[in-house]
């Protein structure tokens, strides 16, 4: 297959893109990338061109080889895309997370906050010795310690802040003061420089920092220097206290925007000719400035790779020595091991030389990316309950969720499930068919690490388990989480349960009952 650019020739009625090179008709497949159909080349919506795993030097039965270890050890993967001498080799996502649509990226975010700074730092606004009192007068303590009086920029940038102990995004979403106030009164306990300590505190100060000297949030100030000149589009970066982005977590993009990110520290900060980030920057973030193998905002991986990491498992990983990036999206649980137990154990050593082509294995490939699932179909069922229940209201005692009342009305095809807490009222369409998408602003920030936007995006579905008990799956699809929820109906009563895949804190709600309403 012929690597090159070629022009648009059709669109098909079935809406795949068609392009002809060297007499060959490919079809963008969404999902799956170019499929023969017999004429022409790769032109993606993200600039980005295509090809085949073998021209690249990477087999197709190596990256198999990976998606079938993640299966069998469980991994809820969401979406990749594979990386390699200028070229997407391979994509895919599984339903119903498409490529498409936003994803939560959590502490990824760091890693692009961390390219402002180092702008910022190019364009003169601060350095890297410069002290973090010095930006924020406004804000200090009455007593300002020596340790926090010698903390620099640099300590920020490496989490050597001398903190004793991490502060979570979780923590602070929930404060509606000033972050930087809450900062100063954090003990710095050590020398600042001499202990590694991983913080979103520390990130959340660089993108104070860039506000105070530029007078925008990173967001802003990242829009012509970064998100344009990358054809990044339509991401959603939520703003703290005091208009300034959270810099740690907050940022919701796509899975190529990921790619993007990991693709421009692979070129040593070049994009389509362009220097967008010096090249001494880009050496710098992933130098080992710890024992602890983390460089600025960026953590280091074995035989020179390093990765931008968001919790729950969304990544950008640049193999350096083999001109590669892979990003991933996922809903992992803290801590499962999945670095050292999947992914370094497959890459790089799946990188070679240019290798013959395998119709065979690639086809294998293509088959496999085209059809990935997250959950098993949904299982047409029915109860006799349901003429009781269903336009019943339940009233619920006073609890710790602050819920009131639910209600689920059924129909043949689907289910609105309505909740009144002390938010408001939310509703959640489920179908028992298919799954539904829709929006939600259903109350989730106890399960959803704390975060609560104001609407969110949901595929849900619904199934009787018995004659009593309805269960819904809600995935939230521009995030890592998916609730289970439990509706088990007795008599005048609902007994309600509610779980999530991945949390940073608990992952059950506590069981409450409701009563049937009177009519």
């Amino acid at each position: 297959m012929q690597e090159a650019t070629a022009s648009i020739s059709s669109v098909s009625r079935r809406g795949l893109l068609r392009l002809s090179l060297g007499g060959t008709v490919m079809a963008a497949v969404p999902g799956l990338g170019w499929a023969a159909t017999g004429a022409a080349a790769p032109a993606f919506t993200d600039g980005l061109p295509r090809s085949r795993p073998e021209a690249q030097g990477i087999s197709s039965a190596a990256i198999l080889a990976f998606l079938d270890d993640a299966e069998r050890s469980a991994f809820e993967l969401h979406g990749f895309m594979l990386w390699r001498n200028g070229h997407v080799v391979a994509e895919g996502w599984w339903d119903p997370y498409k490529a498409e649509r936003r994803h939560m990226t959590h502490s990824l975010t760091k890693s692009v906050t961390v390219c402002a700074v180092g702008m910022a730092i190019a364009d003169g606004k601060f350095g890297l010795d410069d002290k973090v009192v010095s930006f924020f007068p406004e804000h200090l303590p009455p007593v300002v310690s020596p340790n926090l009086a010698a903390m620099t920029v640099r300590d920020l940038l490496s989490m050597r802040t001398g903190h004793e102990a991490m502060v979570s995004g979780s923590v602070w979403r929930q404060i509606r003061t000033s972050w930087i106030a809450e900062f100063f009164k954090i003990p710095v306990v050590y020398t600042p420089g001499s202990k590694f300590v991983y913080t979103s505190a520390a990130t959340y100060m660089l993108s104070a920092i860039v506000t105070k000297t530029t007078g925008q949030s990173v967001a802003d100030y990242l829009k012509p220097r970064f998100f344009e000149p990358l054809g990044i589009t339509g991401y959603e970066w939520d703003v703290g206290p005091e208009g300034i982005s959270p810099g740690a977590n907050g940022l919701s993009w796509k899975t190529v925007d990921s790619l993007k990110l990991g693709i421009l520290h692979a070129q040593n900060g070049v994009w389509n000719g362009q220097q967008i980030l010096s090249r001494d920057w880009v050496d710098s973030v992933h130098a080992p400035h710890t024992k602890d193998r983390y460089g600025y905002q960026w953590w280091l991986g074995p035989r020179g790779a390093y990765n931008a990491d968001g919790l729950f498992g969304q990544y950008a990983v640049v193999f350096p020595e083999q001109n590669a990036v892979l990003a991933l999206n996922s809903a992992l649980p803290p801590k499962a091991g999945f670095n050292a137990g999947l992914l370094y154990k497959h890459f790089p050593a799946a990188f070679g030389d240019r290798m013959p082509p395998s119709d065979k294995a690639n086809a294998a490939l293509q088959a496999r990316t085209r059809t990935l699932q997250l959950l098993p179909p949904v299982k047409a069922s029915s109860s006799p309950v349901v003429a009781n229940v269903s336009g019943q209201r339940y009233d619920f005692p006073e609890n710790s969720e602050k819920i009131r009342s639910m209600r689920l009305d059924f129909s043949a095809d689907d289910c609105t499930f309505t909740l009144d807490d002390e938010r408001g009222t939310h509703k959640v369409r489920a179908g028992l068919r298919q799954p539904v998408e829709g929006d939600t602003t259903v109350t989730g920030n106890k399960l959803h690490h704390e975060y609560q936007p104001e609407v969110m995006r949901v595929v849900a579905s619904g199934e009787w388990r018995d004659a009593r008990t309805f269960v819904m799956t809600w995935t939230f699809v521009e995030s890592a989480f998916r609730d289970t929820v439990v509706c088990r109906f007795a008599g005048p009563y609902l007994r309600f349960d509610r779980s999530v895949n991945v949390n940073s804190s608990a992952t059950e709600m506590p069981t409450l009952t409701g009563t049937r309403a009177k009519a």
